[in-house]
């Protein structure tokens, strides 16, 4: 999942991928866990000639593995085609208040992944799912995959100086 603070007041929750119908209906391709939850929240942000434009959710629904959804104001194949490949975003105030030591994957992304030593591994640049646990992706004078274990690899994390500190080896 790369979801991805777009700024502070929004949260970067999918992609248009391409249209499905004829009736202005589009494909999606969420970021969201699991992927229909995307059409839980009503009103949607579409990044359009460089600016979020707020639209309403009209009907949404999971089809096989991919999430279709029907948006205000999108009526025909056409409208639908011009949304393709425009990244969907949400108001982050409608997103459900988490349990203390809890985090959205996008609240982690950029933060600075420090060794219990004091060395520096660089930043997380997304997170994967792997079955066994989370993993983060940090990129810095290389990449590394670090296991994302709760007190057993991150030690802590700390969103107001942004820094994740693990018990890791610099040289893994």
């Amino acid at each position: 999942m790369s979801t991805g603070s777009v700024d502070s007041r929004r949260l970067l929750v999918g992609r248009i991928s391409g249209v499905f119908g004829v009736k202005g209906w589009v494909k999606v391709y969420s970021y969201t866990e699991p992927r229909d939850n995307i059409v839980n929240y009503a009103r949607w942000y579409l990044k359009r000639g460089g600016q979020w434009q707020p639209v309403e959710l009209e009907a949404g629904r999971k089809h096989g593995k991919a999430v279709v959804v029907k948006l205000e104001g999108v009526d025909d194949r056409d409208a639908a085609l011009a949304l393709r490949d425009v990244d969907i975003a949400i108001d982050r105030a409608e997103l459900e208040r988490l349990g203390p030591e809890e985090y959205y994957w996008a609240d982690l992304i950029g933060l600075r992944v420090v060794t219990l030593e004091g060395v520096e591994l660089g930043r997380v640049g997304r997170l994967m799912e792997t079955g066994a646990n989370d993993v983060l992706v940090v990129e810095g004078d290389r990449e590394r995959l670090i296991p994302y274990i709760r007190d057993q690899v991150i030690e802590s994390i700390d969103l107001e100086t942004g820094e994740i500190r693990v018990d890791w080896d610099p040289e893994f």
